[in-house]
């Protein structure tokens, strides 16, 4: 049996990956900052859109990109 000649294995950025969630088409999504800090004096409004998660900037998403190696969630 011969094996073919491969690089080390990658390794994941365990922050990122918990940061991060990558969808089924591959896009990458990230949670609302702010999120705890004085809570209670914002607007409910505005605390249900702290729950829904905001698609990545291309150019952050090419960063990450390399952080997450094999598009752990």
């Amino acid at each position: 049996m011969t094996s073919k000649q491969r690089g080390p294995k990658l390794k994941t950025h365990k922050a990122s990956a918990s940061r991060i969630h990558i969808t089924g088409g591959g896009k990458m999504m990230r949670l609302h900052g702010h999120r705890s800090h004085f809570r209670r004096r914002k607007r409910a409004s505005v605390k249900r859109l702290f729950e829904q998660k905001e698609l990545l900037a291309p150019g952050d998403a090419r960063r990450i990109r390399r952080l997450l190696p094999y598009g752990v969630s």
